[in-house]
């Protein structure tokens, strides 16, 4: 008896993730320029600020794509996975996701299955970047970029959990949502390198930057989508992605269960 028990939980957790993932991706097959709009701030940043970067570097264009588009795809997870708490917000307010507690699945299921969700516009959106920059000089790796975008998936996916969390903590104050993901987001940004190299910075930066994981993140995108996978970044960025999912998952299935 003890046996069946035991081998049933895990199938039951994973088709109760099945069926969240598939409800919260239906709508992205439903309405797929969501994601092809939510392009347009990474996109700007591309057209507007990598031209400033080409002029600094003495008009090295593929030179400065190679360092800059990575940067790109780490802020298109970073943007992404952070504002998917708005959703549960709306899905709060309008008593959705209530509904959703008194369903048959499992509370740990309910967070997993949406943290999985953020991996299908990331990968999305991370490959038209990339597309995008090919034809202005930027050297596609397949391989690299294959892994690149595995690595911000498991990245995405612990950032997402966390959002999340925080979601379900302002619950009733959407307003206190919005405070922490724009007093946290930038300065993470900022401080990991992905627009402007950091090493002529002052000391207070790098040493701020040092225990940013996004700034791992980076350097290692910068190294895989070169095709450099034996760049000791890599592992960097691999460690620092793991530690933010399963931090973000572990944090917000603990706030899902204890959701009222």
């Amino acid at each position: 008896m003890t046996t069946t028990s035991t081998t049933a939980r895990p199938t039951g957790f994973v088709r109760d993730t099945a069926a969240v993932y598939v409800r919260e991706t239906r709508p992205l097959v439903r309405d797929p320029f969501s994601v092809v709009f939510s392009l347009v701030q990474p996109l700007v940043f591309l057209g507007l600020f990598g031209p400033l970067l080409v002029g600094a570097s003495g008009g090295d264009v593929a030179g400065t794509l190679q360092w800059f588009v990575p940067g790109i795809l780490v802020m298109v997870a970073l943007f992404g996975t952070a504002s998917t708490g708005a959703n549960l917000l709306f899905e709060m307010q309008t008593g959705s996701h209530e509904r959703t507690l008194v369903a048959p699945l499992s509370r740990s299921a309910l967070l997993v299955g949406r943290a999985l969700k953020e991996v299908v516009p990331l990968v999305i959106q991370g490959t038209i970047v990339v597309l995008v920059a090919v034809p202005f000089g930027f050297s596609l790796n397949v391989p690299g970029l294959v892994a690149g975008l595995a690595v911000l998936a498991v990245f995405g996916i612990g950032f997402g959990a966390l959002s999340y969390a925080l979601a379900l903590a302002c619950r009733n104050r959407d307003w206190m949502f919005w405070m922490v993901h724009q007093t946290l987001l930038f300065p993470l940004m900022i401080l990991s390198g992905m627009l402007l190299p950091l090493e002529d910075g002052p000391a207070w930066m790098q040493v701020a930057a040092a225990v940013n994981p996004l700034s791992y993140l980076v350097d290692a995108e910068r190294a895989l989508l070169a095709g450099d996978f034996a760049d000791p970044s890599v592992l960097g960025g691999v460690i620092a992605a793991i530690a933010t999912c399963t931090i973000g998952v572990f944090v917000g299935v603990r706030s899902m269960r204890k959701a009222r």
